[in-house]
Order: C-alpha cells, then structure tokens, then sequence
C-alpha cells in the first residue's frame, strides 16, 4: 500500500468530537516517547504530519489522520495518547484512561490497534496492560518494534522472543521491527495494513 496523502481531520477528547465513522480506522498505541509520531512521518511521508517532540507525553489527545482522501483505499489512521510517562500530572494521566476506553469500545469501524513497544526492553507494566485491554476488545494481534536501528541483527530475534513472551502473544500475533531513522520496517507494516484494510 501506498500513502498518497495524509491530513489531520480532528482532534479529540471526547466522543462527540470523532470524526463520523464511515470509514476503516488502524489505530496506534504505545508508551510515551516510543517513536509513535516518527512511524506515523514515516509510513505517510511527511515529516510533520504528528507532531515530534522532545518533551514525552506530548499527545494528550486522540488525533484522527485521513489518509487517502478520494481514493477508493480512503482511511483512517488514530493517533493514541501516550502513556506511562511520569512528568505528567497525574490528574491529566488519569482522563486518559477513560478516553482511551471510550474510543476502543464504542469504535464500529476501528479494525486494529497497532501497539507500539521499544526493541530495546522488555515491554513495561502498562504494555503488557495495554496489549491485555486490546486483547479484551478483539483488537490485538500487531505489535511493532520501534527503533530497531538501535541494537545489531544478532540481538534482534532475542529482543523479538522476548517481546513475544512478555506480551503473551499468540503464534499467529506479529511483530515487527520498525526503524524511523534507518527508514526499515515501513513497507511491511502499509502491507499488513492494507490485508487488514481489504478483509
């Protein structure tokens, strides 16, 4: 699949701020500074469509992209707030879990969610949380495993094993290892996507 064109087309806190719900949405999770706004420039091509920040904990909204306007592969990518990042306040981490619930168990048209993790660790407490609460919503199945540049090809299929047990995941589940810097791992995701997209 290829992303010919991308633009924000809300910004939410609530439901009644969602975009109708008439087309397919992939959306994507993670811990805050795991790389969710880097794959997003990536897979779309431009280099601020999600804004990057150095200050983790910067998406404390959920952020529909159109993609494909006009096409007949016209859908939605969602951005979802990070977690787990302690600076921020703990009553505005705390909104966050009813915002999260209320978009991953109302979404008709939301087909997946794609769980970010870093490559490098074993994937945290509120991952392994995470990937359990997508699991109850049918939702799980994909995991990406960002900054893949960051450890040799040797460590990559331990890191890998590691996530699989950690995560719990099924034999069919996937991960894969994603490079923003090194541009890897793109294509791969756009294709399970698109299978996705097209069942």
């Amino acid at each position: 699949m290829k992303i010919n064109n991308s633009q924000l087309e809300a910004v939410a806190v609530k439901k009644s701020q969602y975009p109708v719900d008439t087309v397919k949405e992939i959306a994507f999770a993670g811990r805050s500074n795991v790389g969710k706004s880097s794959l997003l420039n990536l897979m779309t091509g431009r280099k601020k469509l999600a804004r990057v920040s150095g200050s983790p904990g910067k998406t404390r909204t959920i952020n529909f992209y159109r993609i494909n306007e006009g096409q007949e592969d016209a859908f939605r990518i969602v951005d979802l707030p990070g977690y787990g990042y302690a600076k921020v306040s703990k009553s505005v981490s705390e909104s966050w879990g009813p915002m999260m619930e209320q978009y991953l168990s109302s979404r008709q048209n939301l087909l997946k969610v794609v769980l970010l993790v870093d490559i490098r660790h074993a994937p945290s407490k509120q991952d392994v949380e995470m990937y359990d609460y997508l699991r109850h919503y049918g939702l799980d199945g994909i995991v990406v495993a960002t900054k893949a540049d960051k450890i040799s090809r040797n460590q990559m299929q331990k890191q890998i094993k590691q996530i699989r047990q950690t995560l719990g995941l099924d034999q069919e589940d996937l991960v894969l290892p994603v490079s923003a810097l090194k541009r890897t791992g793109q294509e791969e995701l756009l294709d399970v996507m698109q299978r996705l997209l097209q069942e």
